[in-house]
């Protein structure tokens, strides 16, 4: 295995270093005190060619999945709120779309949404159903040719500026489809804003479906759980690398603060306690990227990869917690203030423990595997 970037993936890793660190960084602190859609940096990653980096030419980028990721733990760097948005944006707001839907839709929806011009996201989480699919109450029934939907959602990413919804509902005993559902649909309700103690611009709301009309069917009846399979793993490398990203903001700000900071006469990464806590960072910060790195590679092997994401996912997400831990810990009084943002990272860090599946479950499902 040879891990060493080309060139294409220099180029694109420096490209959304530049752009994090010019416009992100200087706006995530802002972002988070003053919660909004941050549509101008949005609409600056769909410019960049971010929503389309996983869609092939001509109307996407036709990027491999390592240059994707090393975008991705970019923008995370510079904002994780920023990063949540973008990547559901750039890959279950979208993927279905992009698979399914044809013509004058497609020219109207995707288009525009690679662009970052028309926002989309993904309706799966219920009040009573998150990690069990098959307990979704959402339902859909077709007359006359068209299915109308009716239930509820919740945590729903984008929701309140989304102008396309990807919902799974029930069709059928044990049988969940797919449809897409536009903004102004009669019936459609976005509903209250939920609150959260991070990655605030990254807006979330419920949504509720009142036989509200879909657009379309997306793909066959009754195949939305295989279809998921299909971007499951690509999902949790995903979550892995936006853990990676806010971890390596947290890893650097605590070094940087070691070396400035001084007490007793000398700074403080002086002390070995303070080293020890440097050390165990870098450590897992390498260990999770290897691990990312290494899952990516298999997946463009085209080796069986869910298991190795499920592992890849619930290490790097569990020690970017760490990371942010032992940074506020080396901050001390400081990093429990809002004048640093090593504060912002132990909250939002906390969101990659449970998108792209919970580690409790990611456990369970390693287990299985090895069973």
């Amino acid at each position: 295995m040879d891990f060493t970037h080309s060139d294409e993936q220099l180029a694109i890793r420096k490209t959304f270093r530049d752009f994090a660190e010019r416009e992100i960084r200087p706006a995530a602190q802002d972002l988070d005190q003053h919660p909004r859609f941050p549509r101008e940096l949005f609409l600056k990653a769909g410019e960049l060619g971010f929503f389309g980096m996983r869609y092939p030419e001509p109307e996407g980028v036709g990027a491999d999945l390592v240059s994707y990721l090393l975008a991705v733990e970019e923008i995370a760097r510079g904002s994780l709120a920023v990063a949540a948005a973008c990547t559901m944006q750039s890959l279950m707001g979208t993927f279905f779309v992009h698979r399914f839907i044809q013509g004058e839709d497609r020219q109207r929806l995707l288009i525009p949404a690679l662009a970052g011009e028309v926002v989309g996201t993904i309706c799966m989480t219920e009040p009573d159903a998150g990690s069990d699919l098959f307990a979704m109450k959402t339902r859909a029934e077709e007359r006359d040719g068209t299915w109308y939907l009716t239930g509820q959602k919740t945590w729903i990413t984008s929701a309140p500026v989304a102008d396309m919804f990807t919902v799974f509902a029930r069709t059928g005993d044990k049988e969940l489809s797919i449809f897409l559902v536009e903004k102004g649909a009669p019936g459609l309700e976005v509903g209250r804003a939920i609150g959260k103690m991070g990655v605030k611009a990254s807006l979330t709301s419920e949504v509720a479906f009142d036989e509200t009309p879909a657009t379309a069917l997306l793909g066959e009846r009754g195949k939305g759980t295989s279809y998921l399979r299909e971007i499951l793993a690509e999902i949790r490398l995903m979550t892995a690398t936006l853990a990676l990203g806010v971890a390596r903001a947290a890893a650097e700000a605590a070094l940087q603060y070691a070396q400035e900071r001084e007490q007793f006469g000398r700074p403080i990464c002086k002390f070995q306690a303070i080293q020890a806590h440097l050390a165990d960072n870098a450590v897992e910060l390498e260990a999770a990227r290897r691990m990312i790195q290494w899952a990516a590679w298999r997946s463009a092997q085209g080796a069986p990869n869910d298991h190795e994401a499920s592992m890849t996912k619930l290490f790097a997400s569990e020690a970017a917690a760490r990371i942010c831990d032992r940074a506020a810990r080396v901050l001390a009084s400081y990093g429990y203030a809002h004048d640093y943002p090593v504060e912002r990272y132990l909250r939002d860090v906390r969101f990659t423990l449970i998108g792209g599946g919970t580690s409790e479950i990611l456990k369970l499902n390693i287990a299985r595997g090895l069973l």
